[in-house]
């Protein structure tokens, strides 16, 4: 593949954020119309289709060999079934903005857990982001900003993180694999796997999905099939090597300014510090992950 140039990476990388982003207000309201398991099911065939126009047209269909077959697992069921399932579950009762935060501490997690199983080396940096990062988890979960009275709430704050968590060990798996087709190549057998196992586990326990059909349930389910999945993987496949993930920062805070903007949710006090906290978190541990892989490359 070919190396992107600044301009073409940086375009990438802000159609990811911004779909990633308003996903989050999108997979609010689909999951008010289906259940969590055939949102994330239908959405996914929407995108594997999108995905087979885009890699045919990109001349990007090969068949995985068997040392890749681990991590197309890996991706479709920690993070395309698990990851989405969970995510589209919890934002039933939580407000989009704050679903999206809690979401995103994926990083302080990987910044935690993987030094503890001697997969990288805990930095200065990192370990200052994850307790900022483990600060602004407390402060968007005090009883102030989550109702710890009712219990659909927190078993939906609870879902978010452990998605997110489920997120975090792809990632750790993902950095240990030595890739044969690159990420992109793989990126549709993975939404294939993701997509047979959601299909699956939506029918043994839904049964065939039951709902109202509309333009506004159609076009939410194109978004979000084509434009937060596919594309965005797409993206994110093009520019993995491009830009650091230092730039996922800024998903939250578009995830928040929609929610505001799409489904009128506020954004209170404990919502913006624990937001700015867990962002600046994320940043230093991105930055220590840097400054480490920086100092590798120079001593060889």
């Amino acid at each position: 593949m070919n190396s992107l140039s600044p301009r073409a990476a940086v375009g990438l990388f802000l159609i990811v954020v911004l779909a990633w982003g308003v996903n989050w207000s999108v997979t609010k309201q689909l999951v008010q119309l289906l259940p969590p398991l055939w949102t994330s099911a239908i959405r996914s065939w929407i995108a594997l289709a999108g995905l087979f126009v885009i890699l045919g047209l990109s001349n990007n269909l090969v068949i995985p060999e068997r040392r890749d077959i681990p991590v197309v697992l890996s991706v479709a069921l920690l993070h395309m079934t698990i990851f989405s399932v969970l995510v589209a579950a919890g934002v039933r009762f939580l407000p989009a903005s704050k679903a999206i935060v809690l979401g995103y501490t994926t990083p302080l997690w990987v910044a935690i857990a993987a030094p503890l199983l001697g997969k990288d080396t805990l930095t200065a940096p990192k370990l200052a982001g994850a307790l900022l990062g483990l600060i602004g988890l407390a402060v968007i979960l005090n009883p102030a900003s989550i109702d710890w009275t009712n219990a659909n709430v927190v078993l939906g704050a609870g879902m978010v993180i452990l998605a997110a968590i489920s997120w975090a060990a792809n990632i750790i798996y993902i950095r240990a694999h030595r890739w044969i087709a690159s990420p992109l190549q793989l990126l549709i057998w993975q939404v294939l796997v993701a997509t047979i196992v959601l299909t699956a586990s939506a029918m043994v326990t839904n049964g065939l999905p039951h709902a109202e059909w509309s333009w506004r349930l159609i076009l939410l389910f194109l978004y979000s099939g084509l434009i937060g999945t596919a594309l965005a993987y797409w993206a994110m496949s093009m520019v993995n090597k491009s830009i650091s993930a230092l730039g996922t920062t800024g998903t939250p805070l578009v995830g928040i300014a929609s929610a505001a903007i799409l489904l009128g949710e506020p954004i209170d006090m404990s919502l913006a510090v624990a937001a700015g906290l867990i962002v600046t978190g994320i940043g230093l541990a991105t930055l220590g992950d840097r400054l480490l892989r920086g100092q590798a490359t120079a001593s060889g």
